[in-house]
C-alpha cells in the first residue's frame, strides 16, 4: 500500500473516531449521573457495550470514507457522497450533545430519527461509488435502528 493510501486511511479513520471523542464528552458524565437513574427497557445492554460497538462502527465508517476518497474524482456523486457523509457524522455527534448533554430523549428521538435517514442516504450514495463501501456501514444502521427503540423507550419511560 502506498504511503498516500495509508495516510488516507488513517485520517479517514481518525475522523471517525474523533466524532466519537467529541460525543463521549457529553455522554460520560450524564452516564453517570442523569442516565443511570432514568428508567429503561428490559433490552437495554450494559454500559460497558457502548464504547466496544461504538469504537468499531466509527471504524468501519473510517473505512467506508476511505474507499470513498480512494476513488477520488470531481464529479458531482463524489461530491455529495462526502456531504452526505460529513451531515450524518454531525449528527451523530448532535444526537450526544441533545439525549446526553441536554438531557433530553424528546429531542434526541427527533436528531435520531432524522441521522437513520442521513445514514440511509449516505448508504445510497457510497454504493454507487463503492458497494463495499456502502455495505460498512450497515451494521452502523442497523445499531442505529435499535438506538431508536431504545431512545423512543426511555422516553416513554421517563
Amino acid at each position: 500500500m502506498k504511503l498516500a493510501k495509508i495516510i488516507k486511511l488513517i485520517i479517514s479513520i481518525l475522523i471517525c473516531q474523533l466524532a466519537g471523542v467529541i460525543g463521549s464528552i457529553v455522554t460520560v458524565p450524564a452516564v453517570d449521573s442523569w442516565y443511570i437513574d432514568l428508567k429503561k427497557p428490559f433490552f437495554t445492554p450494559p454500559s460497558w457495550v457502548f464504547a466496544p460497538v461504538w469504537t468499531i462502527l466509527y471504524l468501519l465508517m473510517g473505512i467506508a470514507l476511505y474507499l470513498i476518497w480512494s476513488k477520488v474524482t470531481a464529479n458531482r456523486e463524489f461530491k455529495e457522497a462526502i456531504k452526505m457523509f460529513s451531515v450524518q457524522l454531525v449528527l451523530n455527534v448532535s444526537w450526544s450533545v441533545v439525549f446526553f448533554g441536554s438531557k433530553s430523549p424528546l429531542l434526541g428521538m427527533l436528531v435520531i430519527i432524522v441521522l437513520w435517514v442521513a445514514i440511509a442516504l449516505t448508504i445510497k450514495k457510497f454504493n454507487k461509488i463503492s458497494k463495499l463501501a456502502g455495505s460498512l456501514l450497515i451494521p452502523y444502521i442497523l445499531w442505529v435502528s435499535y438506538a431508536i427503540l431504545l431512545n423512543l423507550s426511555i422516553w416513554w419511560l421517563n
